[in-house]
């Protein structure tokens, strides 16, 4: 499929941005449920190796040496790199465990390390982790999986980058949120246009596949002449993919955002004028809105995958490789088996003293009703394509698309009268102006908002 470009339309976005989840999952995080027996986890990993699916691999590396106000991570601020070794040895645990239950034959086609900031482990120890997860499990030595990582650009030596190639990572992901003094010095995160350049460069120079750079919009003391300033220096840098996240103010949630100054954050309106003056630049710049935050230039992989209609989604955000059974490890980290979805403990304490005892690290989960498989496989096409086509569904599921989902089809006519979206007799197609506001359109086929619940939510954009 051929995606044109997204049209910004102001007296939509301001009717429909309401709060709402981000769609990482469905059924989202909040429905999980706590002493998930661990009986569906060995039922799932049954199901799970009959079908023989390919593996992705995510760990979670929770350590930071400084604190970033705005984050919302499940991190470990230390400057006593001494803390990680234990973690590790706990990890180690963690992925013997969880490997004796899985057929060796499967092979890992996606691979990503998580955080926090995994490059806080040192150079042996990374070797160690990737030396671990090869003995254990059957990683692909062609360079062709999507090996990826997350980086904080801030102090990190260009060096670090040779090592991580070496390891078999071939896609980076680096934080650079803003370049902008003032707005650093506010959010206690630091790096410099040098900085990043430098990675950049030594990343082409090693061979990585394709460098990804975040940016936040609503930060304290940003404008959209100081956003537009970072966002050119950015676009001169060319990484192949970038996002562009909302910050989500939620201090009642997020201690450390408290350290910021609220007074400074953008009125809602220049968030706005932020965030369509960066959607603007980005397409004039070549890049392809993929949707959901993020960008893509139109011969990357993911702007591909999608215009053959091939695009996943996954709890790591957009992906080309599709149907894995997603394995994770770490604390608070989530798996996705078969039907099901099983979360680590949030807290290292707990984390290791279930690995201690030879039991997984897990506390929460779900197994997902056949409505929910249903639902699920709606909300990702949607998310990933904009447009839904209800004969396959149709044929999947056994259902008619119109009569089971009478409520959504009737909750999504006001978007179909203001032009955001087309709905027809067999299918419905996410207009230009309608794709910022994805989101909206999911959440009505989201079976779990129909009731009250008390989960705080970020707005939309």
């Amino acid at each position: 499929m051929s995606i044109s470009k997204l049209q910004w339309n102001q007296a939509m976005i301001q009717r429909y941005d309401l709060a709402g989840p981000r769609y990482t999952s469905y059924p989202t995080a909040p429905q999980f449920v706590e002493s998930y027996p661990a009986g569906e986890v060995e039922a799932a990993i049954h199901r799970s190796n009959e079908a023989a699916r390919p593996l992705s691999l995510y760990f979670h590396i929770p350590f930071c040496d400084t604190i970033c106000y705005y984050c919302g991570c499940n991190k470990i601020v230390t400057a006593n790199r001494k803390r990680a070794r234990p973690y590790l040895d706990s990890l180690f645990k963690e992925i013997e465990l969880r490997a004796a239950q899985f057929d060796r034959s499967r092979p890992v086609h996606q691979l990503h390390w998580g955080g926090g900031t995994p490059t806080y482990i040192s150079d042996t120890e990374k070797r160690e982790l990737m030396a671990e997860t090869r003995k254990h499990f059957t990683l692909l030595d062609d360079d062709s999986g999507e090996y990826s990582i997350e980086i904080h650009p801030g102090g990190l030596s260009p060096d670090t980058l040779a090592v991580l190639r070496e390891l078999g990572f071939n896609r980076l992901s680096m934080g650079v949120q803003d370049f902008n003094p003032q707005v650093q010095k506010a959010v206690n995160r630091f790096n410099s246009v040098e900085e990043v350049a430098a990675l950049s460069e030594r990343a082409r120079a090693e061979g990585f596949h394709s460098l990804s750079m975040d940016l936040i919009y609503g930060l304290p003391h940003q404008t959209e002449e100081t956003v537009a300033a970072t966002l050119e220096q950015v676009i001169e840098l060319g990484p192949q993919r970038l996002s562009l996240f909302n910050y989500a103010h939620l201090p009642h949630l997020f201690k450390s955002q408290k350290q910021m100054d609220a007074s400074a954050l953008p009125e809602p309106q220049v968030k706005l004028n932020i965030l369509r003056h960066a959607i603007e630049r980005l397409q004039a710049a070549g890049y392809v809105y993929i949707g959901m935050d993020h960008f893509a230039k139109p011969d990357d992989p993911l702007a591909i995958a999608q215009e053959q209609g091939l695009l996943q989604r996954n709890f790591q955000g957009y992906a080309t490789h599709g149907n894995c059974d997603l394995l994770a490890f770490g604390v608070s980290s989530i798996s996705a088996i078969d039907s099901i979805f099983v979360q680590n403990y949030k807290d290292i304490p707990s984390y290791t003293a279930a690995l201690d005892a030879g039991r997984a690290p897990s506390f929460k989960g779900l197994t997902l009703t056949d409505d929910d498989l249903l639902r699920q496989a709606v909300i990702n096409q949607l998310i990933c394509h904009f447009e839904l086509d209800f004969h396959p569904f149709e044929h999947a599921y056994g259902i008619n698309f119109r009569d089971y989902f009478a409520g959504a089809l009737q909750e999504l006519k006001p978007l179909a009268d203001d032009g955001l979206i087309t709905l027809h007799e067999q299918g419905l197609q996410v207009c230009s102006e309608g794709r910022l506001l994805i989101r909206r359109i999911c959440m009505a086929f989201d079976a779990y908002l129909k009731a009250p619940q008390p989960v705080s939510y970020s707005r939309i954009l």
